[in-house]
């Protein structure tokens, strides 16, 4: 690794519309508090600051407001519109992204993505089902912020495909389960019966 490294910021994508899951994600109590506050906890051990990824009208939200973030400037555009908002409002800085439907993830796996950066645009893991990045629960360096916007301007709002054109190397996942995510509420249930096991474990 040559040079400096940016200051790393820290971004919960919570601006979905949670249409599969019928409720919204964002204020699901998986650890004992609304799954955004304990994925904004987990990124504060390791970033500077840490910021909320919204859409505009979800500025009142009870579970949202009093707190720093980031409104979607691309409707429609998905979670690649957060990155894109967060790049532009602070630049100069990464952005350590984490969607937060993610409720496995943990320091470790976070630790895993900060210990790698080196200069490359995107630090992501290699999916444990595919081989493909994951794109939200991954490190987008300054870098990226050009090609995060020429791709959006394109059309071609899946971050994913953004991370595969970049070429980088992916890194294998410290815990292949950690980036299963929550979307239905046949996963929500399966969640609380492993999170509750994991909580009540001798």
């Amino acid at each position: 690794m040559t040079g400096q490294l940016a200051p790393l910021y820290g971004l919960v994508l919570a601006g979905g519309a949670s249409r599969r899951m019928g409720q919204d994600k964002a204020a699901l109590a998986l650890h004992g508090r609304p799954q955004l506050a304990w994925a904004r906890e987990l990124l504060a051990r390791h970033c500077e600051r840490v910021f909320t990824s919204i859409r505009a009208d979800q500025h009142d939200d009870p579970v949202r407001r009093d707190q720093p973030v980031i409104v979607d400037l691309h409707d429609g555009a998905g979670p690649i519109a957060g990155i894109a908002a967060a790049q532009a409002a602070h630049p100069g800085h990464a952005w350590l992204v984490l969607a937060c439907d993610l409720p496995f993830v943990d320091d470790r796996c976070i630790d895993a993505l900060v210990r790698h950066r080196d200069g490359r645009p995107v630090v992501a893991f290699a999916s444990s089902h595919d081989g493909l990045p994951e794109p939200l629960c991954a490190i987008y360096e300054p870098a990226s912020s050009a090609g995060v916007q020429a791709a959006i301007a394109a059309g071609r709002n899946c971050p994913r495909k953004y991370i595969l054109g970049t070429g980088v190397a992916l890194l294998p996942q410290p815990n292949p389960a950690a980036l299963e995510n929550v979307n239905t509420p046949d996963e929500l249930q399966r969640a609380q019966g492993q999170l509750g096991q994991r909580t009540h474990s001798p």
